[in-house]
């Protein structure tokens, strides 16, 4: 029997969820919204992809209802839904779990701490001076030890080697 291409006949959350962000481009447009990044362009010269699939990757979560398209001087921007922002915890778990797996030489390229407190988020997105898991409109996130090395020459990449609060829009 040949596999299927979904999940629609599956009564399993984890592969609904999947449908919507289970491909790679799919979680890096979500991980760079939750960094700030808003503008088509950006997407495109941060990520380097082609026009075609960003297009087709951004339509589906703006149909998901993970961002909304919004008019913003002159151009639209994708801003993330609450539900987007609920995948905070998904992406700091696959990102932490990648810098145990498959480290960087110099280190994490960015940490995450809890804005409240300034302490270092670990294990599940997790603050050890309050013992909570703050959501991403409480995360900073700076440059890490391996942040050094190829420095790619566009707005964003400049952005997030700077010391920034997690959602807060790059433009």
């Amino acid at each position: 029997m040949a596999l299927g291409v979904d999940y629609v006949h599956q009564d399993c959350s984890m592969a609904r969820a999947l449908e919507l962000v289970g491909e790679r481009w799919t979680l890096l447009i979500v991980r760079d919204s939750l960094f700030g990044v808003r503008r088509f362009s950006d997407f495109q010269t941060h990520l380097e992809m082609s026009k075609a699939v960003l297009t087709q990757r951004l339509a589906g979560l703006v149909d998901a209802g993970l961002l909304e398209r919004v008019p913003h001087g002159g151009r639209d921007e994708y801003v993330p839904t609450t539900a987007l922002e609920g995948l905070w915890h998904v992406v700091f778990a696959l990102n932490d779990w990648g810098g145990t797996q498959v480290p960087s030489p110099g280190g994490a390229r960015r940490e995450f701490l809890h804005a409240d407190c300034g302490t270092l988020l670990t294990g599940p997105g997790l603050c050890t001076r309050c013992a909570l898991a703050p959501g991403p409109r409480d995360v900073l996130m700076r440059p890490g030890p391996g942040i050094g090395g190829t420095v790619r020459p566009n707005a964003v990449s400049a952005a997030l080697r700077s010391t920034r609060r997690l959602l807060d829009p790059i433009r």
